[in-house]
């Protein structure tokens, strides 16, 4: 794939503090973009960091009909910069494109644009422990017209930012049995915009409440877990078993989810995949068989969950999670080379992938 370049003539990482920011704040000096008219994705190239013209009448500000992706680069000890199981987000955004009538956009697009994309701004992938740079890629409607249908044209870009640590302490939550996130038939599966909007005042409200996340349950009967805010959800029983929500079409299909789960099986752990009841969790809690409870994905990595609200009574766990911290080991082993990674996720930038041309 043919990609043009135009470099900054000015990077804003001479100013960067890199132990001084806010997540998702400060963006790094280019990014790509890829039009998607006349049938076809086209005009793939990397321009400086910048504003894009989007109409007044766009689909994507009417309709709400964009799709994301998350994923994150990490610098090793040898600075070698790597990227875990990015052809799965390439995946994934054909997914959630597809649900949303959005044009398949191609693997080689998505990938070969993130790799040159990251390899002009590698410097910005953060040393400091726990740091990472995030990339957004996402997918916009972009035509100016005030109908209720898919759009005819397209945008495609990826952008990214440094982070730091998303969640620094373990976390007290709400499972919430007003709000709903998802239902079936809907588009919980997917990554899409507006399922993150929808989720907004019930999460403030909670908050207001002294909690950091909700906890989301089935539409119908508000019974059986989903997920959490940014995280799927695990819980670990006392006889060491792995327990985490079957995916349906109102769960989204976390990379880090099944990354978590296939590390597991490697220790030996049997991993449950199934329907879990809120009653199950809070009666475990209570009686000891559930003793560790935390979330994971993109941004959030591992993060381990302290306090459960339900019906106005608060069960707390243990800040001891001996078996989510294993897992985190092995998570942050294989991103930083110090765990061997035998299925061939890790992608080191400038060793195991091969750019497309450029110019």
């Amino acid at each position: 794939m043919n990609i043009d370049i135009k470099q900054t003539t000015q990077s804003a990482y001479e100013v960067f503090d890199e132990t001084n920011f806010q997540f998702g704040s400060t963006m790094t000096d280019h990014v790509f973009l890829a039009d998607y008219k006349e049938g076809a994705w086209q005009n793939a190239r990397i321009v400086p960091f910048g504003d894009v013209y989007i109409g007044l009448s766009s689909t994507v500000l009417h309709y709400g009909q964009s799709v994301f992706e998350g994923m994150k680069a990490y610098k090793r000890a040898s600075g070698d910069i790597v990227l875990l199981r990015p052809e799965e987000n390439a995946k994934r955004i054909q997914v959630s494109a597809a649900r949303l009538a959005i044009p398949e956009l191609p693997k080689d697009i998505f990938l070969e644009g993130l790799f040159a994309l990251l390899k002009l701004d590698k410097k910005w992938v953060p040393s400091m422990e726990n740091g990472s740079l995030y990339v957004r890629p996402f997918i916009f409607g972009a035509d100016e017209m005030l109908g209720v249908k898919p759009s005819d044209t397209y945008t495609f870009a990826i952008i990214m930012a440094p982070a730091g640590e998303y969640y620094p302490k373990p976390l007290s939550v709400k499972v919430e049995t007003n709000f709903t996130r998802a239902c079936p038939g809907g588009t919980g599966f997917s990554k899409a915009a507006g399922n993150y909007a929808a989720s907004y005042l019930p999460t403030k409200q909670a908050q207001a409440e002294g909690f950091d996340q909700l906890i989301w349950t089935d539409a119908i009967q508000h019974t059986y877990i989903e997920e959490s805010g940014t995280m799927n959800l695990f819980f670990i029983h006392k006889n060491g078993n792995l327990i985490t929500p079957q995916p349906n079409d109102t769960i989204l299909k976390g990379i880090t989810r099944d990354t978590i789960m296939q590390l597991a099986k490697q220790k030996g752990l049997e991993v449950e995949e199934r329907a879990v009841s809120v009653d199950e969790v809070v009666g475990g809690i209570a009686s000891g068989d559930i003793t560790e409870v935390f979330g994971a994905g993109t941004a959030v990595n591992i993060s381990y969950i302290h306090f459960i609200s339900y019906k106005g009574k608060v069960y707390e766990l243990s800040k001891e999670n001996p078996v989510g911290n294993e897992l985190k080991v092995l998570l942050e082993g294989l991103r930083s080379g110090e765990v061997e990674d035998v299925e061939g996720w890790v992608k080191v930038l400038e060793k195991d992938i091969q750019l497309g041309n450029s110019s």
